[in-house]
């Protein structure tokens, strides 16, 4: 058997788990992100799978069974012994984060500070375009305020040529105005519980019957297309 896939496969698993694992982290509980990261870092150096499986988030475990854990643990010892000594080594302190989703799909992010929750400072900026999903509650909040001057900063460089705020605004209100209001409402439905499947620089999220299409460009996401 080619022990590179199962190596590659058992570190991208494991650490996507630790993330879920310092999700479910809640502060009622007595232990911090830092004592449930070391637990769960000495069970895989201990080959422990079972232990380490416990400490995995809600999500983590419906990913992956105690049994698929067991045989990726037991097939790669070595390297998972690697990512628990890996995870003692000395870092900067853990930060807990949080995040809440709104009726309208509006996502606002916490950050624990001394015991408490505080709001993030990105929670200001009403046009983030940090994220996809930031990207199309931005986009939809600019288009119910109709502020056509910042949904310019949603539209690709390769679509620019030419187009201004006014031009954007003979677009969504003159003709084609019931269309894109159809399209408008579907988003507003849809955001909510929307799903978005990010590949590199591309995403998508669907709505209606359609597709939105977003790319990230100098690291921002911008409204590409709607099919």
């Amino acid at each position: 058997m080619d022990g590179g896939d199962p190596s590659r496969a058992a570190r991208v698993a494991i650490a996507a788990s630790i993330a879920l694992v310092m999700a479910a982290c809640s502060p009622p509980k007595p232990e911090g992100p830092d004592a449930v990261l070391r637990a769960y870092a000495k069970a895989l150096e201990e080959g422990r799978a079972d232990d380490a499986y416990r400490l995995l988030g809600e999500d983590a475990r419906r990913g992956v069974s105690l049994e698929a854990f067991r045989r990726m643990v037991g097939d790669n010892p070595e390297e998972v012994r690697e990512i628990g000594r890996s995870l003692t080594r000395p870092t900067g302190p853990p930060v807990v984060t949080a995040t809440v989703t709104g009726p309208g799909g509006q996502e606002l992010q916490l950050v624990l500070e001394g015991g408490r929750w505080r709001v993030e400072g990105t929670a200001i900026d009403l046009y983030a375009q940090d994220t996809p999903r930031h990207a199309v509650n931005g986009f939809v909040r600019a288009l119910d305020r109709k502020r056509y001057d910042v949904i310019l900063r949603f539209v690709p460089d390769g679509h620019k040529e030419g187009l201004d705020a006014a031009k954007l605004k003979a677009a969504w209100e003159g003709h084609d105005r019931e269309e894109m209001m159809q399209v408008l409402a579907a988003l507003k439905q849809a955001l909510p519980t929307a799903s978005f499947e990010e590949t590199g620089d591309r995403a998508t999220m669907p709505y209606g019957a359609g597709t939105l299409q977003l790319v990230r460009e100098r690291g921002v996401w911008k409204i590409e297309d709607f099919d």
